[in-house]
């Protein structure tokens, strides 16, 4: 895709950023190179920018492994070995990699996010699709996925999980936000979350289910040890505990 003044313009870019295209692009460029070129020069947010105002492509980058600074990629991102960034790491598509993924800001992918080994982010995770670690997950802030999120080891975030399908771990879910989660939730381990958790469908954990205000979910229940929760419990098709149950 080839950008023109014109075409940016109408998107009412920052002054600054247009200023920047005009200035090192001449008005114009190839969609790729001007985000490759934003990034280079620390302009990572007008890049992000960019690529929410023109969307993904359908472009592979394969890589064998991948450190740097940054990177903002429009279409699907393929890297072998592991992806480790500084501050932002983020695909117009999907994000693949046999290894783990490291980001000191954020992670981000329109489509899904599938690592081979820890997915951990200094910042937030966001993904249109689907979440797959075959490790464990670790999100400083907010985590939002548009399908399911699976690890194989625990999920933890700093604030909120959001998830519009399942959320499974293989050990423990926890969150110092709360759980809000459109189909059900299992974990290996316990679920905890230091506010409200709400599934639509089922609860399952080996371990207890701790809410630190209400707990609600569509269907039942299920914990191998305790249901505690400060608020309210709500399940729609009954609850139980190996321990006690506890509102």
């Amino acid at each position: 895709m080839q950008l023109t003044k014109k075409f940016v313009k109408a998107k009412n870019p920052c002054a600054g950023g247009y200023k920047w295209f005009l200035r090192d692009h001449n008005g114009q460029g190839d969609y790729q190179a001007v985000l490759d070129a934003l990034v280079a020069d620390g302009r990572v947010g007008d890049a992000c920018w960019l690529l929410d105002q023109f969307g993904p492509t359908d472009a592979v980058l394969r890589l064998d492994t991948l450190d740097a600074n940054a990177i903002v990629f429009a279409g699907t991102l393929e890297v072998r070995m592991g992806i480790n960034v500084d501050t932002v790491v983020r695909a117009g598509r999907s994000l693949i990699t046999g290894g783990g993924i490291r980001a000191g800001e954020s992670i981000v992918a329109g489509e899904n996010i599938t690592a081979g080994g820890n997915i951990a982010s200094g910042g937030n995770l966001r993904a249109g699709g689907d979440v797959a670690a075959d490790w464990g997950i670790e999100i400083a802030t907010r985590l939002d996925c548009g399908g399911n999120v699976r690890a194989k080891w625990d999920i933890c975030a700093g604030q909120d999980l959001a998830v519009t399908g399942h959320l499974h771990a293989g050990q423990d879910i926890s969150t110092q936000g709360g759980i809000k989660c459109g189909q059900g939730i299992k974990a290996g381990g316990g679920v905890r979350a230091e506010q409200e958790i709400n599934a639509g469908c089922g609860i399952q954990a080996g371990g207890s289910i701790q809410s630190g205000e209400h707990l609600a979910c569509g269907w039942g229940l299920i914990a191998g040890e305790d249901i505690r929760a400060e608020g309210a419990i709500r399940a729609g098709e009954g609850a139980q505990a190996v321990g006690v149950i506890e509102a």
